[in-house]
């Protein structure tokens, strides 16, 4: 099928690359024209595993394409997507829609035949009413349906998850729409991915519903993190506990300092400001958003006070800056708040990533940032483990230590992933501070 993707940011590259991996003739477009310039001298605008091998390969069998116009393509294009940003909207917290209508404008003057024009893009309940209503009204003679088909795309594991999806979701009505959307996605026939059909809204609402759901399993286990430290319990014992229960599962039941990313920070804003407009609050997701942001903000005052109550005048180290690993994206990432409450507090912050540092020194230009983990702890009184990296499961606590500065006692190692085992970073000479779990509670538990 010839498909046309508008937008080459995370979502729309990564789509695109894997449609044309399946055989389909896929063109990027992009207004951005530097960045088509850097695509099609295969430099990737984002970093996610596989995806420069996977784009180079479709741009050598020339499956995949990349432009700054879209008129061509739109008019030879049996489906169109629309992969355009739609972040919060500032001062109001909406999602700011001008970018999918733009499209949707620009579309319309360049439909032949009919055409499906699919909402790729996580929009708001009735977008895509607004999308048809614009086309129609700019074209109306086109002739076309608009299906919503939500990513569910994990950054890290992008292109794993698209060619191996739980579920497929297209919303749409019109048999000919269902019979296109069918058709893009056959080649995961035997992989038995679902396709799940509904209506347009409903397909819409699941997206901002799923990311919800997550986001309060997170904002959940991170409070009873929080109760564990009071009580004396073990939180990842908790969370298996309560994980090997079918009705709940594992996934998303791991403490940490706050959820963060292009996604849930932008999508639970979303969902409540459009069930309040709605009449319908979201008390839930409601308390989900304040809690994470207030998390963000305390884990600033947990490093402090593993660190004797002061930090003023002293070097803390923070390893791990995007908003999990295996990305480089640092929207709303935790350690954005981290390293400003410990700037606030009289701190030198040094930090490391593995991917993150270059959008990281526009966001945090008072940072020193240090060449790899163990620069990064040379001379500091404390070293935070923000992000779980692969590269910083197995580090040389010993290594480490002797880089660290002593001041006389051991240095502090707080751990806000619990990927060291408590005991272990005692025998290594450091005081351990970990999320919702001390060496006694792990000892008890047998963790």
């Amino acid at each position: 099928m010839r498909i046309a993707m508008i937008g080459a940011g995370y979502v729309g590259l990564v789509s695109g690359a894997c449609l044309a991996d399946f055989g389909h003739s896929v063109v990027c477009i992009d207004r951005e024209p530097d960045k088509i310039a850097s695509l099609n001298a295969g430099r990737m605008p984002i970093y996610e595993p596989g995806l420069e091998v996977l784009v180079a390969e479709n741009v050598r069998q020339g499956r995949l394409a990349f432009r700054a116009s879209m008129q061509e393509a739109v008019a030879e294009a049996d489906a169109v997507f629309i992969a355009v940003g739609t972040p919060s909207r500032r001062g109001d917290g909406f999602a700011d829609l001008s970018f999918v209508y733009a499209a949707a404008r620009e579309i319309a003057g360049a439909l032949s035949g009919f055409t499906v024009v699919v909402t790729k893009s996580t929009v708001p309940v009735g977008t895509g009413d607004e999308v048809e209503r614009i086309i129609r009204e700019a074209n109306p003679e086109a002739e076309f349906a608009v299906a919503s088909n939500p990513e569910f795309l994990r950054e890290g594991a992008a292109i794993a998850d698209f060619k191996r999806p739980d579920r497929i979701v297209v919303g749409t009505e019109e048999a000919r729409a269902e019979a296109v959307m069918r058709e893009v996605y056959r080649p995961l026939y035997l992989n038995q991915a679902p396709i799940m059909v509904t209506s347009r809204r409903t397909a819409e609402l699941t997206k901002y519903a799923a990311n919800a759901f997550l986001a309060a399993k997170i904002t959940f286990i991170n409070e009873i993190a929080d109760l564990c430290e009071a009580v004396g319990a073990d939180v990842q014992a908790v969370a298996r506990g309560i994980g090997l229960d079918n009705r709940i599962g594992s996934k998303f039941l791991h403490a940490g300092p706050g959820y963060g990313g292009s996604c849930f920070p932008k999508d639970t804003l979303a969902l409540v400001k459009t069930a309040q407009d709605a009449g319908t609050p979201l008390r839930l997701v409601e308390t989900v958003v304040a809690v994470n942001d207030q998390r963000k903000r305390a884990m600033a005052r947990k490093v402090i006070k593993a660190c004797g109550g002061s930090v003023r005048g002293r070097t803390v180290a923070l390893l791990g800056l995007t908003f999990k690993p295996n990305t480089d994206d640092m929207r709303d990432a935790p350690s954005l708040a981290i390293a400003a409450g410990l700037q606030d507090a009289g701190a030198t912050v040094r930090a490391y990533d593995p991917e993150g540092m270059e959008q990281a020194r526009i966001l945090m230009p008072a940072v020193d940032y240090a060449e790899n983990a163990y620069a990064c702890a040379e001379g500091a009184d404390a070293l935070v483990i923000v992000t779980e990296w692969n590269a910083f499961r197995a580090l040389d606590l010993d290594r480490l230590r002797q880089a660290m500065s002593s001041g006389g006692s051991a240095p502090v190692l707080i751990d806000l992933r619990n990927i060291y085992d408590p005991a272990s970073a005692a025998r290594h000479g450091f005081t351990y501070c970990g999320i919702g779990r001390t060496a006694e509670s792990v000892a008890r538990n047998g963790s």
